[in-house]
């Protein structure tokens, strides 16, 4: 809320010109093809503001950071000190990497949280098995509390049977069960199972909240359950299939399954236990990517 001009006069008349267009990221902006807008130039002032505000108002004495924000940090440091005269710290932390260089984080689009909401134990605990071997030992060391001599026997281990992906999977057990708790990673355990080992067991433990978390794009249906009610009758009341012949066909193709099994015949009467496990729920599949939950009411 703080008016531009009082903005200007009070941190701007404090901040220096040539030390903001001396930082290595404003040179390389200013060298680029694009360019750089006012918006850009002005970022670091705002971020500065920030850090003398919290100071101000909460008593924050330390701004952390990845190494990328070492200019807009000192840009913090300057401001408060020469406002203030107070001693302010800053600390930059190595960013960490994809595969490909890119940074993690919101603005690169591909960042992992930790609140549930954003990324569900199940998610987390993919991104971490899915790392290559040229990072895994790193992110042992930096994202778990395991000793290095375990640690490097896990590596060991792992250069004799690669193909167990051994350090990937405690990698993700380890930061899943840091984040989340115990329950956490069996929640991610039995996601993993249900969705590619198409485990029917797993499907039955799990929760509503793990389905939904599991298949995000998923549609949800509530149906009851009638006598006699076939594969057929089932993907037309969850909208699954088109009316007509061709829906037909996509049954008799191999394009629907039922939780985890192929299903061709649409005229297969539903059998609770196969089609209905035992926590009231059907998981429909047409096509490869297209899921469907169905709660079935009053069984």
């Amino acid at each position: 809320r703080e008016p531009l001009l009082r903005f200007l006069v009070g941190a701007g008349g404090r901040l220096r010109m040539g030390t903001l267009l001396s930082r290595q990221s404003c040179q390389a902006r200013l060298r680029s093809a694009e360019g750089m807008s006012l918006a850009e130039f002005l970022y670091p002032a705002l971020q500065a503001y920030d850090f003398l505000h919290l100071y101000q108002h909460h008593g924050c004495r330390i701004q952390l950071g990845g190494h990328d924000q070492m200019g807009n940090i000192m840009s913090g440091y300057e401001l408060v000190t020469r406002t203030t005269g107070a001693d302010v710290f800053g600390i930059t932390v190595p960013l960490i990497t994809s595969t490909t260089g890119d940074k993690l984080g919101k603005t690169a689009g591909n960042a992992v949280w930790l609140n549930r909401d954003k990324t569900s134990p199940f998610e987390l605990y993919q991104f971490f098995v899915r790392q290559q071997d040229n990072v895994v030992e790193k992110y042992l060391k930096l994202f778990t509390f395991l000793p290095l001599e375990e640690i490097a026997h896990i590596m060991e281990m792992h250069a004799k049977e690669p193909e167990k992906w051994g350090p990937q999977k405690r990698l993700a057990a380890e930061v899943t069960k840091l984040v989340h708790g115990r329950e956490g990673l069996e929640s991610a355990k039995r996601c993993t199972k249900a969705l590619y080992y198409s485990s029917v067991e797993a499907l039955e433990e799990m929760s509503d909240q793990e389905l939904q978390e599991l298949f995000r794009q998923a549609t949800s249906a509530e149906l009851m359950l009638e006598p006699g009610m076939t594969v057929l009758d089932l993907c037309r009341k969850a909208n699954a299939i088109p009316d007509g012949p061709s829906g037909y066909r996509k049954i008799t193709d191999g394009g629907v399954s039922i939780n985890g099994n192929r299903v061709t015949n649409p005229e297969t009467v539903l059998i609770l236990g196969q089609h209905i496990l035992k926590n009231d729920v059907s998981l429909l599949r047409v096509g490869k990517k297209n899921y469907y939950i169905i709660k079935w009411l009053q069984l």
